[in-house]
């Protein structure tokens, strides 16, 4: 007879921080225990890691990182958690990037610079810069480019070094592109925890796109790019407007259903593809 305190039963009993977390409404609470008690030094600090995800703090807010394909990336407090629908943004930037003998290619909108940071690995030889108007999220990306990447701190272009003026091949950016209307949609802790001016730009989610594209020009070398992360459900509009300003345009389509990039060349207007 069983007294219930058999091996069999150990091994079975449910692990109390998963069920803490799933309690807490963690959809892949196993995963998450995982990669707290992996973050924890003691068990002080893995109930101090573990309140702050009951609560609803992100968890890479919490321990302090995200993977994004190959890197690991820091975050912290504050700032936009870089999302896996930007590796089609990341992909396209670096298949552009090596199509430079000596690329010179810039993040707008930066946040902690994961498009960036993956030029630097994919591309070893580009010439890597990121602008980013948050001094936070900034301070990330410095962390995560490394001390000989240019780092900027202020909105769009404004803080970027006048040298680049004309020089840039590619500019690639995940601007804010959520409709504020759109705020319902959105994660709780994302609501909450990212900043606002990282997640919405306007009515329809445009305002950031279209300034982007207006300025561009100015900054891109002759047959640059500037390559842009938006909802699909955009693209025709942001397409329009890039064309009236004088780019070719190419679509991309993420395999979510949800996620597009338009990828816009420099000088060549009227031409448009879609893949």
């Amino acid at each position: 007879m069983s007294d219930g305190h058999s091996p069999t039963a150990a091994l079975c009993a449910p692990d109390p921080l998963v069920r803490r977390l799933r309690d807490a409404g963690c959809v892949f609470a196993e995963d998450e225990a995982t990669i707290l008690r992996r973050s924890a030094t003691d068990a002080d600090q893995l109930e101090n890691l573990c309140a702050r995800r009951v609560s609803g703090e992100p968890l890479e807010h919490v321990v302090g990182w995200v993977s994004f394909g190959r890197l690991r990336l820091d975050v912290g407090a504050g700032v936009f958690v870089p999302r896996q629908r930007s590796l089609l943004l990341a992909r396209i930037t670096v298949t552009a990037a090596r199509a430079r003998p000596a690329p010179i290619v810039l993040e707008a909108f930066a946040g902690v610079a994961p498009i960036a940071a993956s030029v630097r690995r994919s591309v070893p030889h580009a010439e890597v810069h990121a602008a980013e108007v948050d001094a936070v999220a900034a301070g990330y990306a410095r962390r995560n480019l490394g001390a000989d990447a240019g780092v900027y701190c202020g909105a769009g272009f404004t803080a970027v070094d006048e040298s680049l003026r004309g020089r840039v091949d590619v500019v690639a950016a995940v601007p804010p592109y959520v409709p504020t209307t759109a705020a319902d949609l959105l994660p709780r802790e994302a609501l909450e925890h990212e900043p606002a001016d990282a997640l919405f730009a306007g009515v329809l989610g445009l305002d950031h796109i279209r300034w982007l594209i207006d300025q561009s020009h100015e900054w891109l070398a002759e047959d640059g790019v500037v390559v842009i992360e938006m909802n699909r459900s955009q693209c025709a509009t942001a397409a329009e407007h890039a064309s009236r300003a004088g780019f070719g345009v190419r679509r991309h389509h993420g395999g979510d259903g949800h996620t597009a990039v338009l990828a816009l060349r420099n000088g060549q207007a009227h031409q448009s593809a879609q893949s």
